[in-house]
Formats: structure tokens, sequence, C-alpha cells
């Protein structure tokens, strides 16, 4: 396995209401991210189930990851929060994970 010692990466995750996606990778590029992985998935709290004529229906999200260096997080984040409007109660949440090792990114080179 590749050493990442010299890199230290987090891991921004951002959980947003479906079709807002494109806003968070677009708001997180215009920062300096390289890029993202989006994907689909369902909200399961006691607030995101619904009724409607008697249906129970549980709101669709996009969850977008983006890999960054550590020292890039503060103005990607902030990016994506407001492009997002992530402020706004209800409009979805961002956190961001430390990385302890990475493999497989092409745009960092990482020396073996």
């Amino acid at each position: 396995m590749a050493n990442t010692s010299n890199f230290e990466f987090s891991l921004i995750l951002t959980i947003v209401n479906r079709g807002f996606a494109d806003v968070v990778v677009d708001a997180a590029r215009e920062a300096g991210a390289r890029g993202g992985t989006v994907f689909y998935a369902r909200g399961t709290g006691i607030h995101e189930v619904e009724k409607f004529f008697a249906v129970s229906i549980q709101p669709e999200k996009e969850v977008v990851m983006t890999l960054v260096r550590k020292e890039e997080v503060q103005k990607i984040i902030h990016g994506i929060v407001k492009a997002a409007g992530l402020n706004t109660e209800g409009r979805g949440l961002s956190i961001v994970l430390p990385v302890s090792e990475a493999v497989g990114i092409s745009d960092y080179s990482v020396e073996e």
C-alpha cells in the first residue's frame, strides 16, 4: 500500500434534498475541490416521514462525498454552506471526517 503519511485528507460529507447535489458539487469545485461522488439515499429521522393521503413518504436525499486536503476544508465547506443554504433548517447538513489513509487518488501523487 502506498505511503500517505505526507498527506492529511478530510472527507466532507454533505446531505441535501434530492436535486441539490449539483449545487454542492459546483460550490465545492469553485472553492478548490477537484471533484466529488454523489449517491442517493433516503431520510429516516422522525422529521423525515411525511403523510400524503395517509401514505408515508420518506424524502429522497443526495449525499456528496468530497475528499480534500485538510488545509482546504474551511474554504470548501464555507462555499458549500453558502451555496446550498445549509444555515437554513431543513436544507441539509455537512460534516467533516478525518481520513488517515487514501489510495487511488489520481490528483494527488503519492510516492511508494
